[in-house]
């Protein structure tokens, strides 16, 4: 049976939902970014203390985790055009 395929920007919407309660919000670091080899492609932010408190975050499996990704979805692996 083939998965029901996420976009990237679906799931990081998806999860920013379910973090919202707790004041933290998944970002996504520019790759021409001067802090994208010490953040990788994602980061948590805690805005209440605005600072970084995870990073290098591998979005599918933290939309498993929060439930924002259900067993019969997965993470398309490239953002449409």
């Amino acid at each position: 049976m083939m998965k029901v395929q996420v976009s990237e920007r679906a799931l990081l919407r998806r999860i920013n939902r379910r973090l919202e309660d707790k004041l933290e919000e998944v970002c996504k670091c520019a790759e021409s970014s001067q802090w994208h080899s010490d953040l990788g492609d994602y980061y948590c932010v805690d805005q209440n203390l605005n600072t970084v408190i995870a990073q290098h975050i591998d979005l599918e499996a933290w939309g498993r985790e929060l439930g924002a990704l259900k067993p019969h979805e997965e993470m398309a692996q490239t953002e449409p055009a």
